[in-house]
Parts: structure tokens; sequence; C-alpha cells
């Protein structure tokens, strides 16, 4: 293919449409797998889908009365990071690190819960833990988690933003997220192309103006 092809190739609004979609494709993978790689756990971001991390009144674990309060509420984006069961330290609310965890082996299931105590089991660590909303610990039985299900620890939340995420997770809120991409990627095809002809139309106007000589 010559130069020149290339540079007409380069200013087709339908190609420059193309590379921007696998532009914002590319980024956004690279993100969450370098993000992956930086926290050390494939599960580096979660969206909290329950209240038993809640404190405050059930009516309002929604997190959009109390986002700041001292605790996990449903929608809440939580960041992850992947550690060693020697780094967990085990303690009552608020000082335990709250873990995300397997529900049981073999499960895809996570739980967020905070670990508030540490036994050894079989001689290996075994983690006890507790939703801050919950009167006892559980689950799984007894809130025992071997280290080997843990995935992680909590490291920072972000209010609402979450709310996206299990939005998403409903198959209807997957089609209407997709018709939106799609509207916008169309809306920006026909504007662009609205443009080009409108630059055509005066290029040709300029030229029918032009005195002969």
């Amino acid at each position: 293919m010559t130069t020149s092809r290339l540079r007409r190739l380069w200013k087709n609004e339908y190609f420059q449409t193309a590379i921007m979609i696998v532009l914002i494709v590319v980024v956004v993978f690279g993100f969450w797998f370098g993000l992956r790689f930086a926290l050390n756990t494939n599960y580096p971001m979660l969206a909290v889908a329950s209240g038993s991390m809640c404190l405050v009144q059930p009516n309002q674990c929604d997190g959009w009365s109390h986002p700041f309060a001292r605790t996990l509420h449903t929608g809440d984006l939580i960041i992850i990071q992947g550690v060693n069961a020697s780094d967990i330290h085990p303690g009552p609310y608020p000082v335990g690190d709250i873990l995300v965890f397997h529900k049981s082996p073999g499960s895809e299931e996570l739980i967020v819960h905070r670990a508030i105590g540490e036994t050894t089991v079989d001689g290996q660590i075994v983690f006890i833990t507790q939703g801050d909303a919950n009167n006892a610990p559980g689950p799984p039985p007894g809130g025992l988690v071997p280290a080997s299900l843990v995935v992680g620890k909590v490291i920072l939340r972000i209010p609402w933003i979450g709310h996206l995420a299990l939005f998403m997770r409903d198959q209807s809120g997957v089609y209407l997220i997709l018709a939106l991409i799609i509207i916008i990627i169309a809306v920006e095809v026909v504007i662009s192309i609205a443009g080009s002809k409108e630059t055509e139309t005066k290029k040709d106007e300029i030229v029918d103006k032009t005195p002969e000589t």
C-alpha cells in the first residue's frame, strides 16, 4: 500500500472511529490486567453486593445517605490487594483487616467479611471471619476461612461507583449499556460524515465562485 493510500485511509472518518474503538478496548483491558499484576490478585476491584458489612440502619446501606460512614455499603467499589497470610491482621471492628475470599473450595462466589481472629487447623492458617453487621461469625460454618481461599484484603473503598457494576450484572443492564455504546458510536459517525459533507460543500462553493482568468 502506497503512502498516498495510507494517508487517504487515515483521513477516512470510519477508519478513525474504528481506531478509536480499538484504542478504548486496549486501554480498558490493559488497565485491568495491569491492575491485577500491580495488586497481586485476580480480583483487584469488586462491587459490594450485600449489607453484611454495613453498620448503619438497614434501609440506609445503599450508600446514598451515609456515603463516608466508616463501613461498607451496598454499591461501594472496593480495591483489593493480594497479600500473604502472615500480612493479614485479624481483630474486632474496626481493627481487623477486611478480607475477600471464596465461599468454599472451587466456588466462584466471593464474600467480603472482616478477619476477627486467627487459628491453625492441620498446620494451616485459618481466619475467623464475620460481617460487621452480623451477630456471629460465618459463613462458612463458624466463619472459618482457610488462608488458601483468601484472594486479598480491602485497601480502599469508593462510594457509589459499584452501583454501576451491580446494575450491569443484570441482563437488562448489560443490554442498556451496549445500546448506549452503539448510540454513541453511531452519533459520532453521523457527525463525522455530516462534517465531511459540509466541508466538501464549502470547497465546491469556493471553486464555483472563483473567477475564471
